[in-house]
């Protein structure tokens, strides 16, 4: 199914470091998926009458399944977007939304046991741990035969689904996080921010280099204004020109040889 998410946790057979894998064969791990997804959705269904919303079931398999283990939860959308969910091998974090959003979602959780090697082996490793992984589709109408799935949005709140899976090797608790996308930009925006700044410093200097214009004109008109108040000459006309005259001589003059 195009929304199971699954997981590989392998080791190479010289070393115990672990890794994550994909299935080669996405025809026969489809089909799995598939069929466990419709006994899941009947177990449900089963328990209709008496189910409670966040409950875990667990999915009746057949007989050739032996191994495998499968539980199906029912949520809310909008108990998933405002507290998340917390189901023990994996968590989701709170402001998760389903797309196409819906009033009511199921989670069908997957472990794949000792069939894990046959759907999910790559040669030449080895693996220490079950496949698992978790399917979500449509539970508005559990009736309803035709299933649609639906896909897990994290990025609004930017926090990435966690899983809690045991080490069979030395009995410790360990975790699988899915890796959170960085935010790049586009290089559109650092162009814009450029160009944007870039006229931006020239618009500043001009109206600077206007302001210390206006202020040095307004310096030089209040000099002339308390020059032509501190001094008031008349005028007198010259010819053709106009000049400054004053009114009274200060000092009488006065001959040198001392002749009156």
């Amino acid at each position: 199914m195009g929304s199971f998410i699954s997981f590989l946790i392998f080791t190479l057979c010289c070393s115990s470091s672990f890794s994550l894998v994909h299935s080669f064969d996405n025809t026969a791990s489809d089909s799995l998926n598939s069929l466990v997804q419709d006994f899941a959705l009947r177990s449900f269904i089963k328990h209709r009458h008496r189910h409670q919303t966040g409950a875990v079931y667990d999915a009746l398999l057949p007989r050739n399944l032996s191994g495998m283990n499968a539980s199906v939860v029912r949520l809310r959308s909008r108990r998933l977007w405002s507290k998340g969910a917390n189901f023990g091998y994996f968590r989701i974090p709170p402001k998760t939304a389903s797309i196409p959003h819906v009033k009511r979602l199921a989670i069908v959780y997957q472990d794949f046991g000792n069939w894990s090697s046959r759907y999910y082996n790559l040669p030449g490793y080895s693996l220490i741990s079950s496949v698992v992984g978790f399917m979500v589709f449509d539970a508005s109408n559990v009736t309803d035969t035709n299933v649609r799935n639906l896909i897990l949005n994290t990025m609004v709140c930017g926090l990435p689904l966690q899983w809690n899976i045991p080490s069979y090797r030395d009995g410790l608790p360990w975790r699988v996080l899915l890796q959170r996308a960085g935010k790049n930009r586009p290089w559109y925006l650092w162009l814009i921010g450029f160009v944007v700044g870039f006229f931006g410093l020239i618009a500043v200097v001009y109206v600077g280099v206007l302001c210390l214009r206006l202020v040095k004109a307004k310096r030089i008109q209040d000099m002339e204004r308390q020059a032509n108040e501190d001094l008031v000459l008349e005028s007198r006309w010259v010819g053709n020109s106009k000049m400054p005259s004053a009114a009274v001589t200060r000092t009488q003059p006065v001959l040198e040889s001392g002749v009156q």
